[in-house]
């Protein structure tokens, strides 16, 4: 399958209640009753491609999208997610993706590949749900080269970080077993966020937190505080690598949490922003 603009990826499913339950217990909640909240949808209507279709790091080899050369190492960048109205339980919905822009440059590690996907997810004959992500393809480190030396356990925060004062916060442990358990419910075999002596081959000091999972939480930042992304537009970036067991630490951006949050690391780096704006399609919106 290539990353030809007119080829289309579909994934259709009934949504049941048994994937949110158990993003749920991940996120220390009680299960939602009848839909989805904003962003839930990242559990459902997945690829499942074979165990024999998997490359070495645990990604397809086909698919949406298509590494653009093999070896290549793959980096979720971003993305924007127009949420339109809530999914429903046990209702059926499709999911149809496809490739709309692959550009490539040349980085300081060599050539770089971004390729943009967008998907529409639709249910009872609605437009619920528009997503695209941007993923970068980097060259994979020489062979039997490691980028770092062996990585370590981190520790979690020592209450020593200084954190600037936002009007809404979150605070969520991150350690190996919600990392495993995040990406059973997203079926991401991707090794860096469970095999240490893979991310050292990678160059990272320790297994990564997903991006998907930052930006989860900047949804839920909102959410939890009154501030529905129904109707609106939810941009987020990742700009910087989260390693290791520690303390994430999801704060409303510094103009308020009407208009963005933001994720930081055990030591106050900002890993990933988020940006909550009017959807520019809000016809039937409900």
């Amino acid at each position: 399958m290539s990353n030809n603009p007119s080829d289309v990826g579909q994934v259709s499913e009934i949504i049941t209640p048994g994937p949110a339950a158990r993003l749920a217990a991940i996120l220390d909640l009680d299960p939602p009753d009848e839909e989805l909240p904003e962003l839930w949808h990242l559990g459902y209507l997945l690829e499942a491609p074979r165990s024999s279709d998997l490359g070495p790091e645990g990604h397809p080899r086909l698919g949406f999208p298509t590494p653009p050369a093999e070896g290549m190492r793959r980096m979720f960048a971003g993305g924007r997610i127009d949420t339109h109205r809530r999914l429903r339980f046990s209702r059926p919905a499709t999911r149809t993706i496809q490739v709309t822009s692959q550009v490539e440059k040349t980085g300081r590690s060599g050539p770089l590949t971004f390729v943009t996907t967008r998907a529409h997810i639709v249910q009872d004959g609605e437009l619920c749900i528009v997503e695209e992500q941007d993923i970068l393809y980097r060259p994979a480190p020489p062979e039997h080269q490691p980028t770092s030396p062996a990585p370590q356990p981190q520790p979690h925060d020592d209450d020593t970080i200084e954190l600037p004062d936002r009007e809404a916060r979150l605070d969520m442990a991150v350690d190996e077993a919600l990392l495993f358990r995040f990406s059973a419910v997203t079926f991401n075999a991707h090794r860096i966020h469970y095999d240490r002596e893979w991310v050292r081959a990678e160059g990272y000091d320790d297994l990564l937190v997903h991006g998907p999972l930052q930006a989860l939480m900047m949804g839920e930042l909102a959410r939890r505080h009154g501030h529905p992304l129904v109707g609106r537009r939810f941009s987020y970036r990742l700009i910087a690598p989260m390693t290791g067991a520690q303390t994430m630490h999801i704060l409303a951006a510094d103009t308020g949490l009407t208009a963005g949050a933001e994720v930081r690391d055990r030591r106050g780096t900002i890993t990933a922003t988020a940006t909550y704006d009017p959807s520019p399609q809000q016809a039937g919106v409900r």
